[in-house]
């Protein structure tokens, strides 16, 4: 098993724990440390799988200056995810695995203990099911040709902004149900969040049919 799909399983089975001790109403402040450390592996079983691809030639310091802009680095990173996807097609689908098996736990947890409305996880799994369809056609976000898609789904900017407010709310909606914090601004997070990913989503739909 490759050490990236060993990160996704982890970060799976932090998730898996952290709506449990939800329930349980455990110490709100654990439970978002150790969603920050399910979102961070989130970021590395993607570097994994690069260091893997290339040997060991993306070290961190590489990977780190491509994503603060380094054009040639960059361009290096994307030929070897492409590489990495001819050698394991599966290694982009497990990725989506663990983000759905993170996004559908975390929205029916908050659903379940009536934290945000039934429409909300609705409205996330019509755009989960429809994105990645179509999407499964490509294989990999990696691929991206359309601006609107490159701007709004592959790149670094936009991935960050999805992981950031990903931790915000449910990391908000956490200190909601376990220690009364307001409502309104748990309400907030979660239609800025469902906006962004419908948008997201969106990009890849026009992708997909653009291409």
């Amino acid at each position: 098993m490759r050490a990236a799909d060993t990160a996704t399983m982890i970060r799976v089975g932090i998730i898996l724990l952290v709506a449990y001790l939800v329930l349980t109403h455990f110490n709100p402040f654990i439970l978002i440390a150790l969603f920050a450390i399910a979102l961070v592996l989130d970021a590395v079983d993607g570097y994994l799988a690069l260091l893997e691809s290339s040997k060991g030639a993306i070290t961190p310091s590489k990977y780190i200056r491509g994503l603060m802009g380094d054009s040639r680095i960059m361009k290096e990173i994307k030929e070897t995810k492409l590489k990495t996807a001819k050698l394991a097609p599966y290694g982009p689908r497990m990725d989506v695995i663990g983000d759905r098996i993170t996004e559908y736990g975390l929205y029916m947890l908050f659903t379940y203990v009536h934290v945000i409305p039934f429409f909300v996880l609705l409205i996330i799994v019509i755009r989960n099911c429809t994105a990645d369809g179509l999407m499964g056609l490509k294989g990999t976000s990696s691929k991206m040709k359309t601006r609107f898609a490159q701007i709004m789904y592959s790149s670094a900017p936009s991935r960050a902004a999805a992981n950031i407010l990903k931790f915000l709310t449910f990391s908000y909606l956490m200190l909601q149900y376990v220690a009364g914090y307001p409502a309104i601004i748990g309400q907030s997070l979660v239609a800025i969040l469902v906006i962004f990913s419908v948008v997201r989503g969106a990009s890849e739909v026009y992708e997909v049919l653009t291409d």
